[in-house]
């Protein structure tokens, strides 16, 4: 079978691909890498860089299957512009579903957000629970997952995967996700800053689970996954996240001080059910938050493992933003030094 996995070279996309290719899958790796480029060369990968805006049809000439991660990843990283989150993370999106469509892909994976949820108080949501997005990047997943869907029929099979916070080791590591950030500081400082009070629920999912997700939809039968959503992770892995404070501090092999902060503007607040992608799919969680601690401090401490601005996704957009403007600014007739 041969893939297209837009954002490839992302946190998520990294890990899949690699996944992919293992279990003996072509795969086209699409993205801008502003990353960098985390694959090696080897049979059976493309490595296409390219823009979802702006990607030609032919590439989707021989392709079964598009997995579409690409976009501005996660809230605070969508509200540095939202009109560019929405030109890429919706209309980019469904721009990738028209076209695969058109060129005779059989099916489409959408990767959405558990954030859609926004702030469901007590009451825990499932896929039945109307979406309440509270920002940039969540409504802007809500709006493709509603768009994709539209195209849907019996030749095209459409599904939305509304992903958890996710955590884990990935060759393109993110230490703006809550469970590696905690691991992160933990490891640095001997401390984890908690704000907010910690009250804030958030659903968890390990990165290898979710690739393991993606396959699981990619390889099932039509009539379970055609126009669906499902939400990924597992109920066991709600935690507040104070109590996720104290699960990341038991996995470590020194003592760590939690400090607790009572000012957060962050409004975002979601316990989410996982019956229905279990129950109807057969899909669960391999792997644990404290594997997944203890995955990271050990890459941290054997020096394997970037923690460059480029992996906090925010910062590094800034960065980039703030570059090209510079450049603009310096270049004569489009040109830098020559």
């Amino acid at each position: 079978m041969q893939l297209l996995i837009t954002g490839a070279g992302g946190y998520i996309g990294s890990v899949l691909t690699e996944t992919c290719i293992q279990k003996g899958f072509k795969v086209i790796a699409l993205d801008r890498y502003f990353f960098g480029v985390p694959f090696q060369a080897q049979p059976g990968l493309s490595v296409l860089k390219d823009d979802v805006r702006t990607v030609s049809e032919e590439v989707f000439r021989g392709v079964d299957a598009v997995i579409d991660l690409a976009a501005l990843s996660n809230d605070p990283a969508g509200d540095l512009d939202p009109d560019l989150t929405d030109s890429i993370n919706h209309l980019g999106r469904v721009r990738i579903a028209r076209l695969a469509k058109a060129c005779g892909v059989s099916r489409y994976i959408l990767a959405s957000s558990c954030s859609v949820y926004g702030n469901t108080g007590s009451q825990v949501a499932d896929e039945n629970t109307p979406p309440n997005p509270l920002t940039c990047y969540a409504q802007a997943n809500l709006n493709a997952e509603r768009a994709v869907f539209e195209l849907a029929d019996r030749d095209f099979l459409v599904t939305s995967l509304r992903l958890a916070t996710v955590y884990g080791l990935s060759k393109r590591m993110r230490f703006d996700l809550v469970v590696n950030l905690m691991t992160l500081k933990a490891t640095q400082t001997g401390k984890i800053l908690v704000f907010g009070g910690g009250t804030h629920f958030r659903p968890l999912v390990h990165v290898r689970d979710v690739a393991k997700a993606f396959l699981t939809v990619l390889e099932a039968e039509p009539q379970l996954v055609n126009k669906q959503v499902f939400n990924v992770g597992s109920n066991e892995q709600n935690h507040k996240i104070i109590g996720l404070a104290y699960i990341v501090r038991e996995a470590l092999p020194f003592h760590v001080e939690i400090c607790v902060d009572y000012n957060d503007p962050d409004k975002r607040n979601y316990l989410v059910n996982f019956d229905k992608v279990h129950k109807e799919l057969g899909f669960s969680c391999n792997k644990t938050i404290h594997e997944g601690v203890a995955e990271i401090y050990n890459a941290l401490k054997q020096g394997r493992i970037d923690t460059s601005l480029r992996t906090s996704t925010v910062a590094w957009y800034k960065y980039l933003l703030e570059a090209d403007k510079v450049l603009a600014e310096v270049k004569l007739n489009d040109r830098l030094l020559t």
